[in-house]
């Protein structure tokens, strides 16, 4: 379970699992996420193309409680020497969309792929 997430970085081993923890907060406390759907999406940033995308689990929407688990397939196949991008989106029920990592809208983040000796 080696991996981290910083502001505009998420860094895994290669082949490794990973679970990336969401809680949904708003002013007035938890965001009820019933019925909404979680996206993520890995790709080149040298030709955009889609590496792999991951669907959220809701573990309680109503204290907005979400998480996504990359799985050692995903990396597999990826470099720990390319250059790969990422954002996570939230569609609610009512069918608005935000995308809520990177936090910085001006920014996309970076998804770092480190080196695994061990296979």
């Amino acid at each position: 379970m080696v991996g981290r997430i910083l502001p505009q970085m998420i860094e895994v081993k290669q082949g490794d699992s990973f679970t990336i923890p969401l809680q949904f907060k708003g002013r007035d406390g938890f965001i009820d996420i019933t019925g909404s759907e979680l996206k993520m999406e890995v790709r080149n940033s040298i030709d955009n193309k889609v590496l792999f995308s991951k669907k959220g689990i809701i573990d309680d929407g109503i204290k907005g409680k979400a998480h996504l688990t990359i799985t050692p397939l995903d990396t597999k196949n990826l470099s720990h020497q390319g250059e790969y991008i990422t954002d996570i989106q939230i569609t609610f029920a009512n069918g608005e969309v935000h995308t809520v990592y990177p936090e910085d809208v001006s920014k996309v983040a970076s998804f770092v792929v480190s080196q695994n000796v061990t296979e």
